[in-house]
């Protein structure tokens, strides 16, 4: 679920300033290969995780400066990044690694995970709350803090004004600009640690698409939070409930491709009634 929670801050954050990104996908991919590739050559679980983190913010270049210099549409935009990551990935696997799939070595250093030893034994708590990497951690944390700088600080302020009226917020003296720039920056490394701890912290190899579409959840997460991290992450606890279910399910005999089907249903069906509830919200405001 850290991946999904991660990159649904970053899509909260990128919205928050207007610009909607559905690139979430592809830098999620990005980071996942830059922090393996990371911690291959460096042998260091930290470094590969930095390197994921630095890799996915440059990477979120393009669409910060397309959005904001170049006056793109960002949907034309993060389409192009996602399209640009799936195969740059698998480009560079062959260049970096000679191989094609998937790249495993014992020369990759894994984020280790965090166990609680009082509660470790303990049935569901001890799941939940210990065997956890700091990444996992950390993204709890950044939940509160995304929402406390934005919603209980100036810069949150500022974000929220060049999201809902741009032009007044630069009448107010606002470089509505550089604001979004940095903040899409900061929400690419946000992908980036999402992708460290896919790749890192949960399987300890890369292949090729691995993101699985983890990114389009956290669209769909944002898209039901209204841009809001706190309820992006209650969407992102449904979402992850729902996958648990799939797994057992599939311990229950049923087909795999049935239950892997499962989340992403879910999310269809989010979706549809965050539709549903919007047409009908507009509606009453007109009648």
């Amino acid at each position: 679920m850290s991946p999904i929670l991660l990159a649904a801050l970053a899509g909260s954050l990128c919205g928050r300033v207007g610009i909607f990104n559905i690139a979430l996908e592809g830098q999620i991919l990005v980071g996942a290969f830059a922090s393996i590739a990371g911690s291959f050559y460096t042998g260091s679980a930290l470094l590969g995780v930095l390197s994921g983190i630095l890799v996915t913010a440059l990477f979120s270049l393009i669409l910060a400066l397309g959005t904001t210099r170049f006056r793109g549409d960002s949907i034309v935009i993060s389409v192009g990044m996602n399209l640009l990551a799936s195969g740059l990935t698998a480009y560079l696997l062959r260049v970096l690694f000679d191989t094609a799939g998937t790249f495993s070595s014992p020369e990759i250093a894994e984020v280790k995970r965090i166990v609680i030893r009082a509660i470790n034994t303990t049935p569901w708590i001890g799941w939940i709350f210990s065997r956890q990497t700091p990444i996992t951690w950390a993204a709890w944390i950044l939940t509160i803090l995304v929402t406390l700088v934005m919603f209980r600080m100036p810069l949150g302020l500022r974000m929220r004004g060049v999201g809902q009226n741009p032009e007044a917020a630069r009448t107010l003296g606002v470089n509505v600009e550089r604001l979004q720039l940095w903040t899409v920056v900061a929400a690419g490394a946000l992908t980036g640690l999402a992708g460290a701890q896919l790749s890192l912290g949960t399987v300890g190899i890369f292949a090729e698409d691995m993101s699985a579409g983890r990114g389009w959840i956290a669209v769909v997460a944002v898209m039901l939070a209204r841009n809001h991290p706190a309820w992006a992450a209650f969407v992102c606890l449904v979402f992850a409930m729902a996958d648990t279910a799939s797994v057992q399910l599939q311990a229950q005999g049923l087909p795999n491709q049935l239950t892997d089907a499962v989340p992403y249903v879910i999310t269809l069906a989010a979706l549809v009634m965050g539709s549903l509830r919007n047409r009908k919200r507009r509606q009453a405001a007109l009648a």
